[in-house]
């Protein structure tokens, strides 16, 4: 991700977050306000962990690590300050459930040691830092404060928003709450199908290259490189589409509250939205240097959407 898209991403929030809290409401009640405040208060001390830890250990993926952990922990703190309505406990075992799969996956791939700040770096961090947008290092420094540990934590934090706004709502649990639990439910189990999906084809590819086996002569369709199997053959990114998804389905209990069709709360779910295609188009972008099939691929497949095309 370059420079100006990141300072883009920042100044949109400072500019729309603002905006659509003005004008479209619901303005938090004190409350509210107090919870807000203790929610702050965590997703500060994250930033600072992540920025200190992230320069001593050289491992940017601190937040990572906090990033299936944070939104559990936010949203049972506002539906315990909110009475543990129906509404707030279904969006937080959700959310729990959410970040369970999320951590297992991270997990699985050495994200986390009994010293939390150890672990498997996010190969994308690294290449990242390697480039000359990024030299000299003071760049980098300055991408880790602003993007990675004060952007992040924020947006974290934002895209659990719907459950503040819907802490002292007096509409009962409804058929839209409903609708938005089976809705989410299904995006969390079709990306656990495309996680372990891709888990089981890169295991295979790595396991065979482990044997000695060049990448040109492992059978198909390791061959390529990447997956273009099960849901990968309808989406390049099903795991991001789904990721999107479950943030948008959290957003619809907030209009099953009662707080209007659009309010303040979609800004979180709509600035992931802007960070995943970022990161698709990064992520795409390694790929297609290290794969030649790739180009290919990207022409043939949806890049979000699980729309079926051509197989690759």
């Amino acid at each position: 991700m370059k420079i100006p898209v990141v300072a883009a991403l920042v100044a949109l929030s400072l500019i729309a977050c603002p905006l659509l809290y003005i004008f479209m409401g619901p303005a938090l009640d004190p409350g509210q306000l107090e919870v807000l405040k203790t929610l702050l208060i965590i997703t500060g001390c994250s930033g600072l962990y992540c920025f200190v830890v992230g320069e001593l250990t050289r491992n940017n993926s601190q937040m990572d690590k906090l990033w299936s952990l944070l939104p559990i922990a936010y949203v049972w703190v506002i539906a315990v300050n909110g009475g543990m309505s129906a509404r707030l406990v279904v969006m937080a075992v959700l959310a729990t459930l959410w970040g369970l799969r999320l951590t297992f996956n991270f997990g699985r791939k050495g994200a986390y040691r009994l010293k939390f700040w150890e672990g498997t770096e996010d190969y994308r961090w690294a290449n990242l830092r390697a480039r000359k947008e990024f030299q000299p290092r003071w760049k980098w420094v300055l991408f880790n404060l602003f993007f990675i540990s004060i952007y992040q934590n924020a947006l974290v934090l934002m895209i659990t928003f719907p459950a503040l706004v819907s802490m002292r709502s007096e509409v009962p649990f409804n058929w839209v709450d409903c609708l938005a639990a089976v809705l989410m439910l299904g995006f969390i189990i079709y990306e656990t199908v495309a996680d372990e999906q891709q888990w089981a084809f890169q295991s295979r590819k790595w396991k065979m290259i482990g044997e000695g086996r060049k990448l040109e002569d492992l059978p198909a369709p390791y061959d390529k490189g990447f997956n273009t199997t099960g849901l990968w053959s309808v989406s390049r990114h099903p795991n991001y589409f789904a990721e999107q998804a479950v943030w948008v389905c959290f957003y619809i209990f907030s209009i099953a509250a009662g707080t209007g069709i659009i309010n303040w709360s979609l800004a979180g779910a709509l600035l992931l939205i802007v960070l995943f295609i970022g990161s698709a188009a990064f992520a795409e972008e390694i790929s297609a240097s290290k794969y030649p099939a790739y180009a290919l691929y990207q022409k043939k497949v949806s890049k979000f959407f699980p729309i079926p095309r051509r197989r690759a």
